[in-house]
């Protein structure tokens, strides 16, 4: 049944109160019209008794106006300060308030329980907004049907701290199924070396995968006219191969290439959400050090991938990662296969040199003595040591290991070889 000021007038109700008070009505037939209980008719014609006049029975919300704590509304607009510090530097990759991301911080960092309203009502108040564009609607969906089907990797490069001026490297792989990140890392350089270390993590921990989505980046492909600097200019596009292929071709690993940065959507919104926390993080821990952000890299992965359900499938991405390893994946075991004789020779840097008429090769004018027929071709098979800048040089011809040789990886000049 309706309210009853929506059934009834302010005069009807007052005429009826009117002619019970003078007995002219009886309770039991108003009660039965009006269609309400003894208590609240009691409650009407207590109200009509003491102010005829101004007798009412419109509805009247009270707005509960409920105070937060002081030191909770310091702390908002505190964080909301910090934020539009990070929008106004347009060398961060931050150019909205993420209100959400002040109510985990208030949650977690003081200890302290306030809602996400109040915080946009704050931040409307004190002018912490920034109206979002509009954009177009993009459909989002799985395109494949099995983990392992396909990994998106790629780079991001951005200053991931307002208290450091240089550009850090953030380098992710991302199984296209289950949206579950691989592989995640932060660099000061980006380099084939970085490429080949993540693929190496991948397969080694994970198989195998079908195919690797990435975008035209020359340490990805070889473009023409783009690359050609490099190379013989009579070489088209994929003729040359790069050293991170290399790798995959020797796993038997499909590369795709990208034909817009529109295709590389999917891994492009794990990394936007990485990107909008890392920096929002680093910023309010004054992170200056490089090894501090992988620490916040770390934890953010692990909340993304275990404990927050995506958006597109609906599930953690952790969950239905390991349900498609039982059920539906493409994931094939990593092995050494013959004639290669240890990962080493498979994710690694490859020159190949000819042998001059001293039993010699060079590499950036640094020399190995090989026992290898004078004119023939010799793979030499890098693998640089970052930490004790040595490099471990393996020496093939046709498909035999001859050698085993180290030297520093600075004599070899290898920052200049693969550093971009």
């Amino acid at each position: 049944m309706e309210q009853l000021h929506k059934r009834f007038t302010d005069e009807q109700i007052k005429e009826f109160m009117r002619r019970y008070l003078n007995k002219e009505l009886k309770r039991p037939y108003l009660l039965e019209i009006l269609g309400i209980k003894k208590s609240r008719f009691a409650v009407l014609v207590k109200e009509y008794s003491s102010n005829p006049d101004k007798f009412t029975i419109s509805y009247q919300r009270k707005a509960a106006t409920r105070k937060i704590a002081p030191a909770i509304e310091q702390n908002i607009l505190k964080e909301l300060k910090t934020e539009k510090a990070l929008i106004s530097d347009k060398s961060i990759p931050i150019d909205f308030y993420n209100y959400s991301f002040i109510k985990s911080q208030i949650e977690l960092k003081h200890k302290q329980s306030v809602s996400l309203p109040t915080i946009i009502k704050r931040a409307r108040e004190h002018g912490f907004y920034i109206k979002k564009p509009a954009h177009k609607p993009h459909t989002r969906e799985v395109i494949t049907n099995y983990t392992g089907e396909l990994i998106q990797h790629d780079t991001s490069m951005h200053r991931f701290s307002p208290y450091i001026k240089d550009f850090w490297y953030m380098i992710t792989s991302l199984d296209d199924f289950s949206r579950f990140i691989l592989y995640a890392i932060l660099l000061k350089f980006e380099s084939n070396w970085a490429h080949i270390k993540a693929l190496e993590s991948t397969f080694l921990r994970y198989g195998l995968p079908m195919s690797y989505y990435v975008d035209n980046h020359s340490i990805f492909r070889f473009v023409r006219k783009r690359d050609e600097i490099w190379y013989r200019h009579n070489k088209t596009t994929d003729e040359a191969t790069p050293q991170w292929k290399h790798v995959l071709n020797d796993c038997k690993v499909k590369v795709i290439y990208a034909l817009s940065p529109q295709a590389k959507g999917k891994v492009e919104r794990p990394y936007r959400w990485l990107q909008d926390h890392i920096v929002r993080l680093c910023a309010r821990d004054n992170v200056t050090d490089i090894r501090t952000a992988r620490k916040i890299l770390a934890q953010e992965v692990n909340q993304y991938n275990y404990r927050r359900i995506h958006s597109t499938t609906g599930e953690i991405p952790y969950i239905r990662f390991q349900k498609a390893l039982k059920e539906r994946s493409m994931f094939r075991s990593f092995i050494v296969n013959p004639p290669f004789k240890s990962t080493k020779d498979i994710f690694c840097l490859r020159f190949d040199r000819i042998v001059n008429s001293y039993s010699k090769v060079s590499l950036n004018n640094f020399e190995f003595r090989i026992k290898a027929p004078i004119g023939s071709t010799v793979t030499l098979r890098i693998c640089p040591n970052e930490t004790t800048d040595l490099s471990e040089v393996r020496f093939w011809h046709k498909n035999n290991l001859i050698d085993v040789q180290r030297a520093k990886s600075s004599d070899l000049q290898l920052e200049s070889t693969f550093k971009t």
